[in-house]
């Protein structure tokens, strides 16, 4: 039972890293996390010059993606956690303040204006938003119209997602069709799906 609870208390730093397990679950993030994060991305039209916001940055291995994709833009990142923002930072430090923009924050009240980027990214993070529709309302607001949101999940079935959900405090695990929904909410004009085997990538514009 003991080794249970601290596995439990381990994990709760893939919602919001923190110190010694918090550096080494963004070490495997950033490991573990790249094909999901390869594939999502090449359903995505990346343009050089757009600017991109990842949002939960995590490890910064995103951010580094997304500088080459657009390398006439700049790419900002933000975490709700202080470890991943300095983790992030320093796996970037070459680009740091230069092209790439690294702050905490949180996704529900995002420090950025209006129709600030072309496109906004989520890799694994979207179960750990919450309220989800102010979070995505959020998203709404700093996307350009006809922006991109591209969301990347390797959970999107409730029931499979309770060996997590029971384990991780406030994570939620969404269908597709809920996450769908709650984007033609937010004020989204169209959503995609794409399954890859148990992976779910969403392409919606604004």
């Amino acid at each position: 039972m003991k080794k249970e609870n601290f596995l439990n208390k381990v994990l709760q730093n893939t919602s919001c890293p923190q110190g010694f397990w918090g550096r080494m679950i963004l070490r495997g993030m950033n490991r573990f996390h790249a094909s999901l994060a390869n594939r999502g991305m090449k359903q995505v039209e990346w343009q050089p010059e757009w600017n991109v916001l990842d949002i939960g940055c995590g490890g910064g291995a995103n951010l580094k993606r997304l500088l080459n994709l657009c390398p006439k833009g700049n790419i900002y990142g933000i975490d709700l956690s202080e470890e991943s923002v300095s983790f992030a930072q320093k796996y970037n430090a070459k680009d740091l303040d230069k092209r790439c923009f690294i702050q905490q924050g949180d996704v529900c009240s995002l420090p950025y204006k209006e129709e600030a980027f072309d496109a906004v990214t989520a890799f694994e993070t979207v179960y750990f938003w919450s309220p989800v529709n102010r979070a995505l309302s959020e998203v709404v607001r700093v996307l350009r119209k006809g922006g991109c949101f591209l969301i990347s999940l390797e959970a999107s079935d409730p029931e499979l997602g309770k060996m997590w959900t029971e384990r991780i405090d406030g994570m939620v695990v969404y269908t597709a069709d809920e996450l769908k929904q709650l984007l033609f909410e937010a004020g989204f004009s169209s959503v995609k799906t794409i399954r890859k085997k148990e992976e779910l990538h969403i392409i919606a514009h604004k």
